[in-house]
């Protein structure tokens, strides 16, 4: 979808450009006069000015939340492997929590780098809150034999709650990555722009080129946006070794 979009705003922007070609021949020269043409020139600065920040800043929003999900995958590995060790500390009991913490990891690694339908539903904070209730449960009905024991209980509550927290956090980030209608806004500014760069040249070689390869940045910009946006699903999608060195490492820990 991001490519037919990039696109759409490409083709718009450079039509808008040529359609600033054809208002220029159509208005009467009185409407051209040196004080039209400055006056003209200020405005597109002004919206150029605008559409610069807004749109820079966008696509560092896009790449932060890129990061901060990339980072939160990380935490969520590093926690899980935490939580691992201390179910195996605690004892052989909790050889089914473990065994529920792998398929968890699992589940969410074969729906990020796998099928798209299933990572819908391993984000769905719905689809996973049952599970956690029962985690819960389990863990809260642990009966420790040894102060030792109560020791890891304790660490383990805190462990699993922060693994929780951060899985919850991922989902609900990703319920609304980006801001339509200010993304609206600004591909109206750059096609009301590109109309304003059309009424100020002649028609002619140079500055069609130069439509085109302004068209280029602003749609490959939107593109990064709209990419960067998907982190899960996008073509920049986050790497996997993280979570391919915590599988390998939760398969290869004794039983």
């Amino acid at each position: 979808m991001a490519v037919y979009i990039s696109l759409a705003v490409g083709v718009l922007t450079f039509a808008l450009g040529v359609l600033g070609f054809a208002l220029k021949r159509l208005l009467p020269k009185r409407h051209m006069s040196t004080g039209s043409k400055e006056m003209i020139g200020g405005i597109i600065g002004l919206v150029s000015l605008l559409l610069a920040l807004v749109l820079g800043t966008l696509v560092g929003s896009a790449y932060g939340f890129f990061a901060s999900q990339k980072a939160s995958i990380e935490t969520l590995c590093a926690r899980s492997l935490e939580l691992d060790l201390a179910f195996r500390e605690f004892g052989a009991e909790m050889q089914p929590l473990r065994e529920a913490l792998k398929d968890s990891m699992r589940a969410a690694h074969d729906a990020i780098w796998g099928d798209g339908g299933a990572y819908r539903r391993q984000f769905d904070v719905r689809a996973y809150m049952p599970r956690f209730e029962k985690w819960n449960e389990t863990v809260g009905s642990l009966t420790p034999h040894s102060p030792a024991q109560t020791q890891l209980l304790s660490s383990m509550i805190a462990s699993s709650s922060a693994y929780q927290e951060t899985r919850l956090q991922t989902s609900l980030q990703l319920a609304s990555p980006l801001s339509w209608p200010l993304l609206i806004i600004v591909v109206s500014w750059a096609m009301l722009l590109f109309c304003g760069f059309g009424e100020l040249p002649g028609p002619n070689g140079s500055s069609v080129a130069a439509l085109g390869f302004g068209s280029f940045a602003v749609a490959s910009a939107i593109f990064l946006i709209l990419e960067l946006s998907q982190p899960y699903t996008g073509l920049f999608r986050i790497p996997s070794a993280s979570m391919d060195e915590t599988l390998a490492a939760l398969d290869e820990a004794p039983k």
